[in-house]
């Protein structure tokens, strides 16, 4: 019996070893491929939302002590100047000052740029409406109706946020990853608008 008990014994070690051999080792994951996923963590699912059936960004802004009069001229001034910025295209303009309900929209057409260096410019035609209303303490802004025109020169290319930078657009199955095309146009969509919603929440403070 106890030979039988000692054979076991010897026997449980090997055993644990073969089966450990046939499990499926995670692949490797390398420096590259983590700076890339961590950059990107903020563009990933969620990032875009699509609000009755249209992207939109929505964000709202405090201003404690400013009545509905003064947040909305300080936000027209803004955007007036927004449309004669240096990537702005001359059709840019506010095309709604409603200074009885406080409202502002923006009709903005603009250069987005993603590559820019010597002999690789890289860009598109941005267009979007910034609608802005504004009350006693507060601001509500939405950045929507968004869509590009692409490679005009060579071989133009026109689609809508909808269709090209949603999560089921731009992300991979898993939505680990942005696809590449689509992705660079989502990055700075997002990018654009977070700059344009930092703006409003620092000349509100």
């Amino acid at each position: 019996m106890r030979k039988v008990y000692a054979f076991i014994m010897m026997c449980l070690p090997l055993a644990a070893t073969a089966q450990n051999d046939w499990e499926v080792p995670d692949a490797p994951t390398t420096r590259t491929e983590e700076v890339r996923v961590n950059r990107d963590q903020k563009y990933l699912a969620g990032a875009v939302p699509v609000v009755d059936g249209k992207v939109t960004f929505e964000q709202t802004f405090n201003a404690p002590g400013k009545s509905a009069d003064e947040i909305y001229e300080t936000l027209l001034d803004y955007m007036e100047r927004m449309t004669k910025g240096g990537n702005q295209f001359e059709q840019s303009s506010v095309v709604v000052q409603d200074k009885e309900k406080h409202q502002i929209v923006g009709d903005f057409l603009e250069w987005l740029v993603f590559t820019d260096r010597a002999l690789a410019l890289d860009r598109t035609r941005l267009r979007y409406y910034l609608i802005v209303d504004c009350k006693d303490g507060q601001a509500t802004a939405r950045m929507t109706r968004i869509s590009y025109l692409y490679e005009e020169e060579r071989k133009p290319q026109h689609f809508t946020a909808e269709e090209w930078i949603t999560d089921e657009e731009a992300l991979n199955k898993k939505k680990t990853k942005l696809y590449r095309n689509n992705g660079k146009f989502r990055r700075k969509t997002i990018d654009r608008k977070d700059f344009i919603f930092t703006k409003f929440e620092e000349i509100l403070k």
